[in-house]
Parts: structure tokens; C-alpha cells; sequence
């Protein structure tokens, strides 16, 4: 399931057991919504939250908005009933926790089979132990299914004893073997969370970096952080302009018989108009689901 271009910016994480916090996520400007099953739910609540998360998405109201539920692991007591709870909501796809081997994602793509889960649901992938790191690429040619991994860098840093820096320099290996994996089987991913949210500035540095690397969004645990999300992960008007220029010039190069062109001095090929055109079709996306946003 090589995943479509799609706005994912921003990636907001929901407790599935605050029925208020589903309410107004209604209203939030978040391009994707993980609604939580797992860290953010208590073990006495777990049913509830699932019921409390099924009756919400039934209800509807999130306007073009992604949503993902997050699952609890098929190693629990409630991770294969969330899976066939899943399989009929209204939902984009779903997300496990600590994937470590492809065979976690063939029996959870099992599991939705037999549930008569649509073929549309994608599998999403929680990659945050330094074992699911090492087998990234197996995990991402695991199943049609897959639609993206997600990066878990709190239980990375964790697991890794590495410290929580401004540059991330410790966790940058593993960012990039996740990155590779997925573009190698054309899946989205998206980048972990910044957990003090006091600290304005370096969830902006942090952004700033995940786009630079080649991430998609940022997941986020908190509503605040949307906006800046938002703005560093969409094209600038300046990089839309240039794509519009570049695939233009190419067009009317093609039309004359030439495989290359040059715009402003600058060599262009199939590759650079592929590209363009991606950035046109997201910024086109992201401005019809900002027109989209329920009050």
C-alpha cells in the first residue's frame, strides 16, 4: 500500500478515554489524528476507551482529517479485540505499538482480515526499540497493508540510555534507517515527539530538522504545538512558486523534443519535475483541507 501524498504535518495524539478531548479534536487544525489506545489509557479503562473512541469516529465530525487509532499490542489482553473492533470504524488505519518483526504485521494484518477489514485500512507501525530499528526494512515489505511508521524517540532514547539533545545527534542513526526503509517501500513517516512544551524554540529546531531529514510531520502531544507543525512542514510560497516555474519549463521543453532544460541556470530533469509536482499536489491538498476544517 505505497501511501498517497497526503497532508500529514501535523499528527496530533488523543487519549481514547477523554470523550471532551475527542470532541474537540473536532476542531483542531491537526492534519491527523491518533486516537490512543495504548500509553494513554489506563488498564481499567482500556474497554471503555474503545468503546469511547468507536462511538466518536461513528459520530464523525473530523471533517478530511487521517485518523489513526493506536492499538494496544497483540501481546496484551486487549490488543486483539482493538484490532477487530477497528476493522468496521470509519478510521484510515491503525497503529501498533513496538513493532519488532515483520511477523507482527502479518499476524495483525491477519488478525483485520478476518475481522472483514477493508483493504483501504492501512497498518501503521510504532518503530521505538533498537530491535524494530534493525529491522526496518523487513517490517516495511511486510504486508500490502503498511501505510507508515511512526517514530517512537521517547522509548527509543530510552532503551538506547541516550540523552535528549538540541540536535538529536544520538538518535539520529536510527531516524535514518527508518527513513530509508519506508521511502524504499513508499511509505509515509513521520517523526517522533518533543516532550517539553515549554520549549518553543526547540520544538521549531526540532521540526525544522525532521524536514530536513525527510520526514513528513511531527506527531504531537499537544494541541499548542500545531500551528508551528504546520507552518515548517508545508511548502513556503517561495518553494511553490519555483516548482511551478520548473514544471512549467519542462513541459514546454518536452513539447519541443528535450529531455532537460535550464531555469535560472539551473540543470532540470524527470527526477527534479517529479518532485515539483509532488510539492504542488501537497500544497494543494493542505489548502483544501484547510478550507475543510470544521468550526
Amino acid at each position: 500500500m505505497p501511501t498517497d501524498v497526503r497532508p500529514r504535518r501535523s499528527m496530533l495524539y488523543m487519549p481514547g478515554s477523554n470523550a471532551r478531548a475527542l470532541e474537540k479534536a473536532r476542531t483542531l487544525p491537526a492534519d491527523a489524528l491518533i486516537f490512543d489506545l495504548e500509553d494513554a489509557v489506563a488498564p481499567d479503562a482500556k474497554t471503555r476507551a474503545r468503546e469511547t473512541i468507536a462511538a466518536a469516529v461513528t459520530e464523525g465530525g473530523y471533517g478530511r482529517r487521517e485518523l489513526i487509532i493506536r492499538v494496544n499490542g497483540l501481546d496484551t489482553a486487549w490488543g486483539a479485540a482493538d484490532l477487530a473492533a477497528v476493522a468496521s470504524l470509519p478510521v484510515q488505519g491503525v497503529l501498533l505499538p513496538k513493532v519488532e518483526a515483520a511477523a507482527h504485521i502479518r499476524q495483525a494484518a491477519s488478525l483485520l482480515d478476518r475481522a472483514g477489514a477493508p483493504e483501504s485500512l492501512a497498518l501503521w507501525c510504532m518503530m521505538e526499540t533498537p530491535l524494530g530499528l534493525l529491522h526496518a526494512e523487513e517490517i516495511a515489505a511486510a504486508s500490502p497493508r503498511l501505510g507508515g511508521f511512526i517514530m517512537g524517540t521517547s522509548d527509543l532514547a530510552k532503551d538506547l540510555h541516550a540523552r535528549h539533545t538540541r540536535d538529536r545527534l544520538p538518535l539520529l542513526t536510527g531516524l535514518s534507517l527508518c527513513l530509508l526503509a519506508a521511502r524504499a517501500y513508499g511509505l509515509a513517516v513521520l517523526d517522533g515527539v518533543h516532550l517539553d512544551l515549554a520549549d518553543d524554540e526547540g520544538f521549531a529546531a526540532a521540526c525544522r530538522q525532521g524536514l530536513e531529514l525527510g520526514f513528513d510531520g511531527k506527531t504531537l502531544i499537544h494541541p499548542k504545538t500545531i500551528a508551528a507543525a504546520n507552518a515548517i512542514f508545508a511548502p513556503d510560497a517561495a518553494e511553490i512558486a519555483w516548482a511551478e516555474k520548473l514544471v512549467a519549463a519542462f513541459e514546454t521543453a518536452r513539447a519541443a523534443g528535450k529531455g532537460v532544460v535550464l531555469v535560472d541556470g539551473k540543470l532540470i530533469e524527470t527526477l527534479h519535475v517529479v518532485e515539483a509536482r509532488r510539492l504542488l499536489t501537497l500544497a494543494q491538498d493542505i489548502a483544501e483541507l484547510s478550507r475543510d476544517t470544521p468550526a
